[in-house]
């Protein structure tokens, strides 16, 4: 079919937007993993505009060679995993028997779940139960505040209510139980949405610093984004010094804008690795979730 000049036109404005949108968006992280891979020289002139400039990698010997960068990684899986496991658990059982309309407190719960949404307790309440409960300090502040999505609940119930009745009516007359039917039915079948909701979650707990600044006063419990948080915004010249050794001169041999974006390159390079698996199940879930007027 010929298409007609405004046609055309509409066309090239898309892809001209979508192409701007990606350099937009790509630049920024090629120019940082450009400056992490650079001499220091080549930074200290200002030469790395794209592509690394002299090649070296002794800003990464040096980041990666410091011990509470480990430490602080450990802590971020940790919570990323556990936190993710117990998330989707949680949201499976809340979700479940919302989508269920023999259910007789599915539309009481389906009120005051979507009222969360919009109204909370605030800041300070939630601080003083944690504390009160005896969490501060402890693994499980990272995991429990944040135990349910109500946005990723009302998703996942709208994947469940999409299965057809009959299929948990014929499981049912065959002597299935409901948590029967929840693992072995509703959860297979809402793959592709249980997956979105794992990367929604997995992201979410990566990236968390704001609960570890409130609940975490141990530097050993501490994660990756608190570290970072010290060396990208504080700028902490205690770490250059323990990164570089017994020499605070081996420390100055990189530079600290290196330090900085070596640091973010570190940090991401989990959920880099981890996206492309995911990302195939990301409209499909979304759509199979999407909440029906």
């Amino acid at each position: 079919m010929v298409k007609s000049w405004s046609d055309r036109s509409f066309y090239v404005l898309i892809y001209s937007i979508v192409v701007i949108a990606i350099l937009v968006t790509l630049y920024p992280f090629i120019y940082v993993v450009s400056i992490s891979m650079s001499s220091v020289e080549a930074i200290d002139k200002q030469m790395v505009t794209l592509l690394p400039v002299d090649l070296s990698f002794d800003g990464y010997k040096m980041v990666l060679g410091y011990g509470e960068l480990w430490r602080s990684y450990y802590n971020t899986i940790w919570y990323t995993v556990v936190g993710t496991v117990f998330n989707l658990v949680a949201t499976c059982l809340a979700a479940y028997p919302l989508s269920r309309k023999q259910f007789f407190l599915r539309r009481k719960l389906n009120f005051y779940i979507a009222f969360t949404m919009y109204f909370s307790g605030g800041l300070i309440p939630l601080y003083m139960i944690i504390t009160e409960l005896g969490l501060y300090n402890t693994r499980w502040a990272m995991i429990l505040p944040v135990l349910v999505s109500t946005f990723n609940v009302m998703i996942l119930r709208s994947a469940f209510e999409n299965i057809p009745n009959e299929i948990f009516e014929s499981a049912t007359m065959d002597g299935a139980r409901d948590f029967t039917l929840l693992f072995r039915i509703a959860v297979p079948l809402t793959k592709p949405t249980l997956a979105v909701l794992t990367l929604y979650y997995a992201v979410s707990h990566w990236n968390d610093f704001f609960n570890a600044l409130l609940y975490l006063g141990k530097a050993d419990l501490q994660p990756l984004q608190i570290f970072l948080r010290r060396v990208l915004i504080m700028a902490s010249p205690e770490i250059m010094q323990k990164m570089g050794g017994e020499t605070a001169a081996k420390a100055l041999a990189v530079s600290t804008l290196q330090v900085r974006y070596v640091s973010i390159v570190v940090s991401i390079l989990p959920i880099i690795a981890v996206y492309p698996f995911i990302q195939k199940y990301f409209v499909r879930g979304i759509t199979l979730g999407a909440v029906k007027g």
